[in-house]
């Protein structure tokens, strides 16, 4: 038995024969052409077939995947439109006189390597993207067929890579789960074939190779592995994980889709909250209505005695927000502090770290590394529905402060001619008291509100919610809190703003009625917890 790791991107048991699959790649040759305006008008009209394919293929998946899902082909339609790339095929075909074919492939190479290298360019992180349009391109102006994976049994697809348009084509009939060389994460790819619910595992790298063909494999979409010819052990292990696995889906699935709605027809916003990209996955596969929270500090302790750049943290709320597509994703500025504090960054002689040093005032003391989060975020609102929260507030001047610091970096991005969102959605946490009480002076100067109950009862009732000789005192359930829960819900509808609720207590089925009762708008809870919730509130009469 050989055992393959690499990413994994959707999870999954599937076991059966690996199969390659041949793209059957068109030789490009340098033509010298005499008639360079025939040669242009020859392109030209590929590129309008192509973009009537990907206008038909666009439909058709939107059918299968819905319409944000089917969008990700924007993308190839804005290949085919960019000046950029455009002006460059003209220039070699009439310039050089040189053949169509030759003329895309050199332009598409050197798309790349400018556009692809600015931050914030859309094709970065989408090289596939620009491959997939030239290789239709490529095909049409040779008059071929278009690829199709012809087997007469189910199999288990490998290959060294694959384009968005081939993911939304696999047949999940036949098709069991694929494999791949290499290939992103964060790719449109991915995100199908998370959507579509097909195992998968990609960055085998060199190790898997051809001479694997027509061999029984296993994909655990689990751990990111494949089983090159199991021996009976792991054959088992896998055949009773997947059996575990399909009990669990099925009860699942009866709910996905479903409204989070009472039997008196009262509904509720679910979404879901994340601490890292890894979770985005797991939000997809539980169908949340978005992410209400993204606790965004966790990327500040996944590489010890070093912050995150700008661009790492671009690329990580750009894959949520585009994962997400027009669902919403709440991205809460970094919650510093306390029991999160980063490697390079501890606050020495704090007694009382939970009530110290932390969340918007290490935010405002820090200005530099506050704006470049901002930026980060605001980047990445250009590619989808992006809102900013901040935590820990107690008074509106902190809110002012955060908002000043926002429009600075707004004004950076403007200068600079970066794409954002100019209405980006702007929040506050209520997890003190103060929060509580000027809640509704809050509520004029923000859209939205997320009420963390873990931090709001520790701080009501001054009890530390860690320390285990506290058990027995320690109320989630505290007449206080609730009340301040009312009272902030009805400062927040006075003033027509949002409001929701993030923390351990939104999961909690016991108390789902009574946030229903308040008028609450949302509930955001861990991805596991959004279908047993729904399940709760459609119980619910």
């Amino acid at each position: 038995m050989i055992t393959l790791t690499g990413k994994k991107v959707s999870e999954g048991i599937v076991i059966g024969r690996l199969v390659f699959f041949n793209r059957g790649e068109r030789e490009v040759r340098r033509i010298y052409v005499e008639d360079a305006e025939k040669e242009l008008v020859r392109f030209q009209k590929a590129r309008v077939r192509t973009a009537e394919e990907l206008q038909e293929l666009c439909e058709e998946s939107a059918g299968e995947l819905g319409e944000t899902n089917a969008m990700i082909f924007e993308v190839q339609q804005m290949v085919i439109e960019d000046d950029a790339f455009l002006n460059q095929v003209v220039r070699i075909i009439t310039e050089q006189k040189l053949n169509a074919e030759y003329a895309v492939r050199e332009s598409a190479r050197e798309f790349l390597k400018t556009c692809g290298a600015r931050p914030e360019s859309y094709v970065r992180g989408h090289e596939a993207d620009v491959h997939d349009v030239v290789a239709r391109i490529l095909r049409i102006l040779s008059r071929g067929r278009k690829d199709r994976m012809i087997m007469d049994e189910p199999f288990i697809m490998a290959a060294r890579d694959l384009y968005p348009s081939e993911a939304v084509r696999l047949d999940k009939t036949k098709v069991l789960g694929f494999v791949t060389m290499y290939g992103s994460i964060n790719s449109h790819t991915a995100v199908l074939a998370r959507t579509k619910g097909i195992p998968s595992v990609i960055g085998l790298g060199e190790a898997l190779k051809k001479d694997y063909e027509g061999k029984m494999v296993i994909i655990d979409g689990f751990d990111g592995k494949l089983y090159i010819e199991p021996d009976q052990t792991t054959m088992e292990k896998m055949k009773q994980k997947k059996q575990q696995h399909m009990q669990k889906v099925e009860t699942l699935e009866r709910l996905k889709g479903k409204e989070n709605i009472t039997q008196s027809g009262q509904k509720i916003e679910v979404c879901a909250n994340i601490g890292s990209r890894e979770d985005i996955e797991r939000v997809l596969r539980s169908d949340a209505g978005g992410i209400g929270l993204f606790r965004s500090e966790f990327l500040y302790m996944e590489t010890p005695g070093r912050l995150p750049t700008e661009e790492q943290q671009f690329q990580v709320y750009r894959l949520a927000a585009e994962a997400m597509g027009a669902k919403k994703v709440v991205i809460r500025t970094a919650d510093l502090g306390g029991d999160k504090m980063p490697e390079g960054m501890e606050i020495q002689g704090e007694a009382n770290p939970m009530i110290g040093y932390r969340g918007i005032r290490i935010s405002l003391d820090k200005r530099e590394m506050f704006k470049t989060q901002l930026r980060a975020i605001l980047r990445a609102s250009a590619f989808g529905n992006l809102q900013v929260m901040f935590p820990m507030i107690t008074s509106i001047e902190e809110v002012t402060e955060a908002k000043k610091v926002l429009e600075r970096a707004k004004a950076e991005l403007k200068e600079e001619k970066t794409a954002y969102d100019e209405n980006i959605r702007v929040g506050v946490m209520i997890e003190t008291p103060a929060a509580v009480m000027i809640s509704g002076e809050l509520a004029r100067e923000v859209d939205f509100f997320s009420i963390g109950t873990n931090d709001l009862t520790q701080h009501t009732l001054a009890m530390d919610r860690t320390n285990r000789k506290l058990t027995g005192f320690y109320n989630p359930y505290h007449p206080a809190l609730i009340k301040m829960i009312r009272i902030v819900a009805n400062n927040v509808h006075l003033e027509g703003k949002h409001i929701s609720i993030c923390g351990d207590l939104a999961a909690d089925t016991d108390m789902t009625e009574t946030f229903l009762q308040m008028g609450i708008d949302e509930l955001s809870v861990a991805p596991g917890k959004v279908l047993p919730l729904r399940k709760k509130i459609r119980e619910i009469r």
